[in-house]
C-alpha cells in the first residue's frame, strides 16, 4: 500500500460520466496522477448506446450545446476539440408541433427567427417580442458566465464579492436576474403567442424542472443555445464521453471499469481514499465523486446529516420514459429535433411536478437522428428517440405495470399531434427505459434523470458546490452538482471540481507538472 507521502498528487475519479472525465482530462493535463473508477463496463454514465437490429440509439443527452465548454476542457491539454470529435450544427434547431395543427420551426439566427414569428404568430408583434426577450436572456447569460459559471458555488453568497456588492455595476445585474420570478413568469411578460411561449418555456426542460417554478435566470439558457448552436456530434453523443476518454488514456488516466467504489474513506473530516467492493483501499490526496451528489453523501461516506436534500432544500427533478424505436421507414416532416406539445402545459406540469403522476396529455422529444447521420439505421430507416417527462419515483409507482398503458398514451399523441399515425406499422425493434430503469441502470436519486430540481425563486438555480464544504479533499462533478444537469453543465461541473481541487494543490504546495496548479486555460 502507498504511503499518504506517495499520494499528495493522487486523486481518485469516482465515476466516469462526463462530468468524471471532463475532471479527470482537466487534472491530468494539470500534472495530477488520476485514476478513474466506473462500476459499469462501459464509459460516459447516462451518454451510453443500444444497437439492436442494425439501428444504433443514443439512450442518454441527445441534444449537444454550448461545445465551448468541451473546447475548453481539450485546451487544458492543448489540443484541439476537432482532431477528436466532428460536430455538425443543425439548424433550424427544433421543429415544434402543437396540439392546433400547426408547426413551428426555431431558427438559430435571431432576425430569421424574428421574421418567421412576424409571418406565423397568432399575436401582432411576436418577432419584436422575441428579439426583446433573446437580448435580455443574453444579459442573463453574461450575469451567469460572470457569477456562477466556471467556479464552485453552492449558494448566493459564493456568487459574489462582498466588498463590490454595492456597486453600481453589480446592483443592476441583481436587479436584472428578476429574483423572486420564474422562468414562465418572464417569457409572457415578452410574448403574448401561447405557442411561442411553450416553446421557450421548454429550454428549463433541460434541467429536468418545472418552468413555473424555476427562477427567471434560466432564462439566459434560450441565449446560451442562440449565440453557440445546437450541434450534433457524428457518431451521436456517445462519441464525446468516447473523445474525452481518449484523452484522458493520453494523458496518463488509469481507468478501472467494472470495479465499484463502495465507501469513500474520511479521517478528521479529510478525504483519505476509497475503498472497492472487494475490499482494496485506494490512498488519495483527494476524491472527485461523479456518483449523483445525493448518494455520494448518504451511502458512500454514511452522512445522511450533510445529504444534500436536508431540510428540504432539494428534490429530485423529473424522471421519464424513454421508447427506442427501431423504423423501417424514416418520417421525412421530422426534423432532428422535435417537440411535440401539450395542449395544456399548465395542466401538464401540475401532474408532473404536483400531483406527481404521468401526464395524460405529455409533451414528447422526438430525436430523429438518421436525417443527419443516415448510418444510424438501415437504408431508408430512423433510430427514432422518444422522451416523456414523467414525475421521478414516487410510492407505489409500479412501472412493470404502468409502461403498457402509457406508451399507448404516448404513441397517441405522436399520432394527433405529429401525424405519426402508422408509426407500429413501421416498427422493426422497441425497447423502453423508465423511471425505474433509469434508478436501477445508472443509481439516481429517486430516478431523476436530471439530479436536483432547480425550483424555487430565489435559490432554485442552485446545486451542492463543487468543493465540498464538509470534507477537506471532496469534490462533485456531474448533474447533481453545480452547475447543474444538461451535457454542458456537467462537463462544466467537472472541469469546476478539477480546477478546485488543483488551486487548492498549489496553496498546500502541490505543484502540478505542465501547468502552475491553479492558473486556468480560455478557451
Amino acid at each position: 500500500m502507498e504511503t499518504m507521502g506517495d499520494v499528495d498528487d493522487f486523486v481518485v475519479v469516482v465515476g466516469g460520466g462526463l462530468g468524471g472525465l471532463a475532471a479527470a482530462c482537466t487534472l491530468a493535463a494539470r500534472g495530477h496522477r488520476v485514476t478513474l473508477i466506473d462500476k459499469n463496463g462501459w464509459i460516459g454514465g447516462k451518454a451510453a448506446e443500444h444497437r439492436e437490429a442494425g439501428f444504433r440509439f443514443d439512450m442518454g443527452p441527445t441534444i449537444l450545446t454550448l461545445p465551448s465548454v468541451l473546447r475548453r476542457i481539450f485546451s487544458e491539454a492543448g489540443r484541439r476539440l476537432e482532431d477528436y470529435l466532428e460536430l455538425v450544427r443543425l439548424d433550424p434547431q427544433w421543429r415544434c408541433f402543437f396540439a392546433d395543427g400547426s408547426t413551428l420551426d426555431l431558427e438559430a439566427n435571431v432576425e430569421k427567427m424574428s421574421a418567421r414569428l412576424d409571418e406565423n404568430a397568432r399575436v401582432p408583434g411576436e418577432g419584436r417580442a422575441y428579439r426583446e426577450f433573446i437580448s435580455y436572456a443574453e444579459r442573463l447569460a453574461r450575469i451567469s458566465d460572470r457569477y456562477f459559471f466556471w467556479r464552485s458555488v453552492g449558494s448566493v453568497m459564493d456568487t459574489l464579492d462582498v466588498r463590490g456588492t454595492f456597486q453600481v455595476s453589480v446592483l443592476r445585474d441583481l436587479l436584472a436576474m428578476r429574483m423572486g420570478q420564474t422562468v414562465a413568469g418572464t417569457i409572457r411578460s415578452y410574448v403574448d403567442d401561447p405557442r411561442v411561449a411553450q416553446m421557450l418555456d421548454h429550454f428549463t426542460q433541460y434541467v429536468g424542472s418545472s418552468p413555473e417554478a424555476s427562477p427567471a435566470v434560466l432564462c439566459g439558457i434560450a441565449s446560451m443555445q442562440v449565440s453557440e448552436g445546437v450541434w450534433y456530434p457524428v457518431g451521436g453523443t456517445r462519441s464525446v464521453p468516447l473523445a474525452l476518454e481518449r484523452l484522458a488514456r493520453e494523458l496518463g488516466v488509469v481507468f478501472r471499469l467494472g470495479e465499484r467504489v463502495e465507501r469513500i474513506l474520511s479521517e478528521g473530516g479529510s478525504v483519505r481514499g476509497v475503498e472497492l467492493a472487494e475490499g482494496e483501499v485506494l490512498p488519495a490526496a483527494a476524491v472527485v465523486s461523479n456518483s449523483d451528489s445525493v448518494r455520494t453523501y448518504e451511502e458512500l461516506l454514511g452522512d445522511r446529516d450533510r445529504r444534500p436534500y436536508r431540510n428540504g432544500r432539494f428534490e429530485p427533478a423529473c424522471s421519464g420514459v424513454v421508447l427506442y424505436l427501431g423504423l423501417r421507414e424514416r418520417y421525412s416532416h421530422l426534423l432532428h429535433h422535435n417537440f411535440v406539445f401539450s395542449e395544456d402545459p399548465e395542466e401538464e406540469f401540475d401532474w408532473i411536478y404536483h400531483k406527481g403522476e404521468p401526464a395524460p396529455d405529455p409533451t414528447c422529444y422526438l430525436c430523429a437522428p438518421a436525417r443527419t447521420e443516415p448510418e444510424t439505421a438501415p437504408r431508408g430507416g430512423e433510430a427514432l428517440y422518444v422522451l416523456v417527462h414523467t414525475p421521478y419515483l414516487r410510492p407505489g409507482h409500479d412501472w412493470v405495470r404502468m409502461l403498457s398503458a402509457y406508451r399507448r398514451v404516448i404513441l397517441d399523441k405522436l399520432a394527433r399531434t405529429a401525424g405519426l399515425v402508422d408509426l407500429e406499422d413501421r416498427l422493426v425493434c422497441e425497447r423502453a427505459l423508465t423511471p425505474q430503469g433509469i434508478q436501477d441502470r445508472y443509481r439516481v436519486w429517486k430516478g431523476a434523470i436530471y439530479g436536483l430540481a432547480s425550483h424555487g425563486r430565489y435559490v432554485g438555480a442552485f446545486k451542492p458546490a463543487n468543493r465540498s464544504p464538509s470534507y477537506r479533499g471532496l469534490y462533485l462533478a456531474g448533474g447533481a452538482a453545480h452547475p447543474g444537469p444538461g451535457m454542458p453543465m456537467a462537463l462544466m461541473s467537472g472541469w469546476i471540481a478539477a480546477d478546485s481541487l488543483d488551486s487548492d494543490a498549489a496553496r498546500k504546495g502541490v505543484c502540478s507538472r505542465g501547468q502552475p496548479a491553479g492558473q486556468t486555460r480560455e478557451a
